[in-house]
């Protein structure tokens, strides 16, 4: 057993973290094409 999983920092399940990355991921492209759409439709 290494060092690292003996001194254990948080006991906090990575699922959570992998899912608000990913939440926060998709909200940030979700809104540049949401973005870029607008201006398509404005443009035309």
């Amino acid at each position: 057993m290494n060092e690292f999983e003996k001194n254990i920092k948080h006991t906090r399940n990575d699922v959570v973290d992998a899912g608000v990355g990913f939440i926060a991921s998709f909200g940030f492209f979700a809104t540049i094409f949401l973005i870029a759409t607008i201006i398509k439709i404005v443009g035309s």
